[in-house]
């Protein structure tokens, strides 16, 4: 399964140019509580049928971490009407693809085939959360299918631990202080039992979104969801009281070592709000105006001018509960780490001292503009937009508004919010460093 784990193409913002179109939708709520979502575009003979739960990895016993990825890829193993590993056979054979993906917040499931398969599609989703098989032989089968992606995309990765190292010392309560993957010797330890409750728990349809989007009859959609989902006993209402941290007042220093590296990195991370919270979106706009593209203000300087650092990146990982904001950077030769930081430093005090430059203000609300048109430039886009906005936001319409909480930021308030949040008490300092035979 696709997962999203902290590599340099995460910090990147890409944009494309185009007139932001209005996505109409309209949703409902069966009686089990499942909401659903329709979009209707009959542009081109294609529909995207998914469900997003609100399950993730902070929802996991802490001595069970991992259980919300490996559902991930445990709900592929098969139902009582549809045979083990025949699941993606079944999809390819009717000439559609599908996947699904995890984060600390929530879990989605997708498929996307030709138009005239979404009762398919429907049809799937709905034996994935009606009749799915919890078995031993499946847990071990995706047992070593975990380890394996562990070992590929973590373990062995250039970088590939620099998350877990950010996050489990910037949150020291909160569940967001472990990884989305989790650890190996927990679900070695988990009983079959264990599992069968954690679906029990999450995997209901008052937990879940169903989004159908393209190419439908709305009509005939809305008969089969009801046909297919209806029947589904709702769950136990799932309750959620996740400690909360105390704000970071010193400045936390720290280091880690990975064994796949040869050059060092340096990474200054603050804890940050939720996306939910409008500063969250004034930090968005910071990360694009200081890394945004070889025109931004540290890589030209950094990289271009001064010739001191091989990358330099600002990105604001912005999650449901808490935030992750880091400035992050490769030397170049013998540069030090300290000298990075310092001239990263030098350009957020700026920020906080200075309006940035009208001109510049302009480029970003250009910037953002073009990102979001671009994220509604595909039905299955527009489908993980609309499950998103509903089940972590709360606002499905943010899919057509969202980018006017943007044009309404300020410079004023980008000078402020740098103030509040960026500052070197309130921040981990981590030197990430190559890993010798010794240590």
């Amino acid at each position: 399964m696709k997962k999203s784990l902290f590599t340099l193409s995460l910090l990147a913002l890409v944009g494309f140019g185009s007139n932001a179109q209005q996505v109409e939708f309209e949703e409902y709520n069966l009686d089990n509580g499942m909401h659903v979502i329709l979009h209707q575009d009959n542009s081109a003979p294609v529909v995207t049928t998914s469900v997003m739960y609100h399950v993730g990895a902070k929802d996991e016993n802490p001595e069970r971490t991992g259980f919300a990825h490996f559902f991930e890829h445990l709900l592929f193993e098969g139902t009582e009407n549809i045979e083990r590993g025949e699941w993606f056979t079944i999809v390819t054979s009717q000439g559609g693809s599908n996947n699904a993906n995890t984060t600390d917040d929530r879990t989605y499931y997708y498929e996307v085939f030709p138009s005239n398969s979404v009762e398919l599609g429907l049809w799937m989703e709905s034996e994935r959360l009606m009749h799915p098989i919890i078995n031993q032989i499946g847990v071990d089968t995706q047992n070593e299918v975990v380890k394996e992606e562990k070992r590929l995309r973590v373990d062995n990765q250039p970088y590939g631990n620099l998350l877990a190292e950010v996050k489990k010392r910037l949150f020291k309560v909160h569940p967001y202080k472990g990884t989305t993957i989790g650890e190996m010797e927990h679900l070695d330890a988990a009983t079959l039992e264990e599992f069968q409750a954690f679906n029990k728990k999450f995997y209901v349809p008052n937990n879940a979104v169903l989004v159908v989007a393209g190419d439908i009859d709305k009509a005939e959609v809305k008969k089969m969801i009801k046909e297919y989902f209806g029947p589904i006993p709702r769950g136990e209402e799932i309750t959620r009281d996740l400690p909360k941290e105390e704000p970071i007042t010193e400045a936390i220093k720290g280091t880690a070592y990975d064994s796949n590296i040869q050059i060092p990195a340096v990474i200054a991370a603050y804890r940050t709000p939720s996306f939910k919270e409008r500063d969250a979106y004034v930090l968005d706009m910071i990360s694009s105006y200081l890394s945004g593209g070889k025109s931004s203000v540290l890589y030209k300087k950094m990289v271009d001018e001064q010739k001191q650092a091989l990358a330099v990146q600002a990105v604001n990982i912005s999650q449901e509960d808490y935030g992750v904001y880091a400035l992050f950077g490769l030397p170049l030769g013998e540069v030090s780490l300290d000298t990075l930081v310092a001239e990263m430093d030098e350009e957020i005090v700026k920020i906080q001292t200075e309006l940035i430059s009208e001109r510049d203000y302009q480029k970003l609300q250009n910037q953002f503009e073009n990102d979001f048109v671009s994220s509604n430039s595909s039905i299955s886009g527009i489908a993980n937009s609309l499950a998103r906005y509903y089940m972590l936001y709360d606002d499905v319409n943010l899919i057509n508004n969202e980018i006017d909480i943007y044009r309404s930021i300020t410079r004023e308030e980008i000078r402020d919010v740098a103030k509040k949040y960026l500052n070197p008490n309130q921040r981990l300092v981590l030197e990430y460093l190559p890993k010798k035979d010794e240590q």
